[in-house]
């Protein structure tokens, strides 16, 4: 296949998955602001669908390389379109009649105009600039722990698919953070909440640090065990410290552009995330870590963990209090947003409901 071709399809899939996302972000962000106290439900059910997706995928897909090839793996990713496919048919909406397509345009620039009014107000901006600085400085050296996982000289030598169960071992962690948080500490503020989780996923990271150093072997610690621990313990703390911002994302978007918004602000976020994959080449490549020296891979590891902890400086943009309880602050004189197009997640609000 050539190159371009490649990158079109692969560009498609993702173009197609982010349209569903969006459209579940939608209902959730909806329904968040006309149900907010099942704000954080409703987010603690997506990360637990979104990690029990992430187990189930690493888990299997070592085992289906073997079996059937890349190329079957990428037929096997079918089915799942088909069932996000089958839930667009079976989701409820009302049918809109006579809709006015030549006003498009216009709902265009009003939904941008409310956008923009929106995201100027202190109350969005500032968590929202947040965000972003907490998964930038967070740097991913990902790639270098790869190489270093994978060497027989200097490492342990683990397999690609050994590294793939070590990969769903954090999807668990991810699970039991998405648990935690629901059943344990989805009322607490938002601040306290943001410095024990930001401090101990700097604390969390000094695992790596050891496991480099080679301190497990001295402690007689295998280590596929304390990088299974170790990623384990990360991805959850990782889960703890996202859920809150989850929950207050879905309450700064403004009526009418539900989904819109969230889809902006989730943006935001990736763009955080990929700063922090190009600031951790960028120090990989500055301290001389390649796929075979790795010299230099525990200061590497020592500065992201500094990194991680300095978002602590930046507590004072989010809001204080419960994320629950945050109330998006409105100005009617200067924007008008358009109505809500009472977009649902009908089977979940509706077992809510009927559960009180």
């Amino acid at each position: 296949m050539q190159l371009g071709f490649a990158l079109l399809t692969l560009t498609l899939g993702n173009t197609a998955v982010a349209v569903a996302d969006v459209t579940v972000d939608a209902c959730v962000a909806q329904n968040s602001i006309t149900h907010p106290s099942r704000a954080a439900d409703m987010q603690s059910l997506c990360a637990l669908s979104y990690s029990f997706g992430g187990l189930l995928g690493f888990s299997i897909s070592g085992v289906f390389i073997h079996l059937i090839g890349p190329k079957g793996v990428f037929g096997l990713l079918t089915l799942p379109a088909a069932l996000v496919s089958l839930v667009g048919i079976l989701l409820s909406e009302p049918q809109v009649s006579n809709f006015a397509y030549n006003e498009v345009n216009q709902k265009f620039r009003e939904a941008a105009k409310a956008m923009w009014t929106t995201l100027k107000g202190p109350d969005v901006w500032r968590p929202c600039l947040y965000m972003y600085l907490s998964l930038a400085v967070s740097l991913n050296i990902n790639e270098g722990l790869f190489y270093w996982y994978t060497d027989a000289k200097e490492g342990p030598s683990f397999s690609k698919e050994t590294v793939g169960y070590i990969f769903s071992m954090g999807a668990i962690g991810a699970l039991l953070g998405a648990i935690l948080y629901q059943n344990v500490l989805k009322n607490q503020p938002l601040r306290d909440m943001l410095f024990w989780t930001q401090l101990l996923f700097g604390l969390a990271g000094m695992l790596d640090l050891m496991l480099v150093q080679r301190m497990n072997v001295k402690l007689g610690i295998p280590d596929y065990l304390f990088v299974v621990i170790g990623e384990a313990v990360s991805q959850m703390i990782n889960r703890l410290k996202w859920m809150p911002l989850l929950v207050l994302s879905s309450k700064l978007c403004p009526s009418g552009i539900e989904g819109t918004f969230f889809a902006l602000l989730m943006s935001i976020d990736n763009f955080g995330g990929l700063s922090s994959s190009w600031g951790g080449g960028v120090l990989l490549h500055v301290l001389n870590v390649t796929r075979t020296k790795f010299d230099d891979l525990w200061l590497v590891i020592l500065i992201r963990n500094i990194l991680r902890v300095c978002p602590i400086c930046l507590l004072f943009l989010v809001p204080k209090g419960d994320p629950n309880s945050f109330i998006l602050s409105t100005d009617d004189d200067e924007a008008e947003t358009p109505e809500p197009d009472n977009i649902e997640l009908a089977s979940l609000i509706h077992s809510v409901d009927s559960g009180r």
